[in-house]
């Protein structure tokens, strides 16, 4: 049935299409340097959509493939299992919280942008059903796996300058805190309430910490 089609993570890649093309065939435009995460556009520009736009940019054709083939392959495996407006939270939160680790910890020159920062909380959310579920055989196997490419990737992560480590590691914190928060449908008894209020606490508690570090490292006022 159509409404079992995972819709919600074609539109994702459709968006993202879209601004990659945007860019490659009208670089007069300079997407990325409007959409992008760049902290002194954010901090003297109030510009606030730089929070969530970074995720629907990419720089270079690589970049773009390879962000669009994992999330092609872990957006339907995450959308079948959390539900459509669900996923469609997790990632965007994901991709919220991975902006705003890039905001907090990256030099203030950085220009950053991806659809990883979301990918990594679609990892991290999945860590937690794993939790959850500890009673399933094939969501085990699927945590294990993922688990080992989320351990991989953030090694690379320390020895390749041109990944956004930050951004990773605050989409992977942000996709946790996330699929805490929203649980799962049909099973909700395995998520508790106090778990999941606790969740929603510190994800508020981590955005307003990455805001502070951000202000200060720049020496400014919040406003």
């Amino acid at each position: 049935m159509k409404r079992n089609q995972p819709y919600v993570t074609y539109t994702f890649l459709g968006i993202n299409t879209v601004f990659f093309l945007l860019e490659y065939l009208l670089p007069s435009l300079r997407i990325n340097e409007r959409l992008g995460m760049f902290i002194p556009s954010v901090i003297l520009g109030h510009e606030y959509w730089r929070f969530l736009t970074p995720m629907i940019i990419h720089f270079g054709l690589m970049h773009f493939v390879l962000n669009s083939v994992v999330l092609y392959y872990m957006g339907q495996q995450c959308e079948a299992i959390f539900g459509h407006w669900r996923f469609a939270l997790v990632y965007l939160l994901s991709g919220l919280m991975g902006n705003m680790g890039s905001f907090a910890f990256n030099g203030s020159g950085v220009l950053s942008g991806g659809a990883s920062t979301a990918i990594f909380g679609l990892f991290g959310a999945f860590l937690v059903v794993g939790h959850h579920y500890k009673d399933n055989p094939a969501i085990q196997g699927l945590t294990r796996q993922f688990g080992l490419f989320i351990l991989m990737n953030l090694v690379f992560g320390l020895f390749d300058s041109s990944i956004d480590l930050w951004g990773h590691l605050g989409g992977l914190l942000g996709g946790a805190l996330s699929g805490m928060l929203l649980g799962v449908p049909r099973g909700q008894d395995r998520f508790s309430v106090r778990g999941r209020v606790t969740s929603g606490l510190f994800f508020v508690f981590f955005v307003v910490v990455a805001v502070l570090i951000a202000f200060r490292k720049v020496g400014m006022p919040i406003v």
